[in-house]
């Protein structure tokens, strides 16, 4: 499972809105890179693939592929608005690691 903070939830929603895409569902990936060696890209998509994980948190669709799956299973997805910076963050279990600017991470 995948879960989003109920902040998340809310900025992503306020997202969709925006961009005129309420039907559109949450894509998480993983992918190779980073210097810790993965890193996570995440974006909307209009169609899911029979092969994704396709959850429900906060009222959002979320949509996450076969390959990234196993990384991103029991993580939450966390949005920060305060002094010390704003965005998305992850918060994932199965990392081992991360780099100086938390942007990759290594299993």
């Amino acid at each position: 499972m995948f879960e989003l903070t109920p902040k998340a939830a809310d900025q992503i929603k306020k997202l969709l809105e925006a961009e005129n895409i309420p039907n559109a569902v949450l894509r998480v990936r993983v992918v190779p890179g980073g210097c810790s060696g993965f890193s996570y890209e995440m974006g909307f998509d209009d169609t899911t693939d029979e092969t994704d994980k396709v959850f429900e948190s906060g009222g959002v669709k979320i949509a996450i592929d076969e390959f990234s799956f196993p990384y991103l299973q029991g993580a939450v997805l966390d949005y920060s608005d305060g002094l010390s910076g704003t965005g998305f963050t992850i918060k994932n279990p199965n990392a081992r690691g991360t780099c100086g600017c938390g942007s990759s991470f290594t299993v």
